[in-house]
């Protein structure tokens, strides 16, 4: 059986006025990644990740933010996680 491959996937979320931003998901058991600001304001991190496909959402300032434009799905606390297909 062949390994599968990873792939570079990014992260990005646009707070300029932030102190901190997280993203968690399913790829990482929902635990904080720290993202690193960059000076026009966007917040960037990058991980490897097999295909499939995984839940996740960004933590900026201790508040949950989802991007606008991802598609979504429903979570069981009664709002929606971003979907990333890899």
């Amino acid at each position: 059986m062949a390994k599968q491959s990873k792939k570079r996937v990014y992260f990005r979320f646009q707070a300029p006025g932030a102190k901190e931003v997280n993203v968690l998901g399913s790829f990482n058991d929902w635990e904080e990644r720290p993202l690193k600001k960059q000076k026009d304001g966007e917040w960037s991190t990058w991980t490897n990740l097999q295909s499939g496909c995984y839940e996740y959402r960004f933590l900026v300032d201790g508040q949950w933010k989802d991007v606008p434009d991802a598609e979504k799905v429903s979570n069981p606390y009664g709002t929606e996680n971003n979907l990333l297909t890899v």
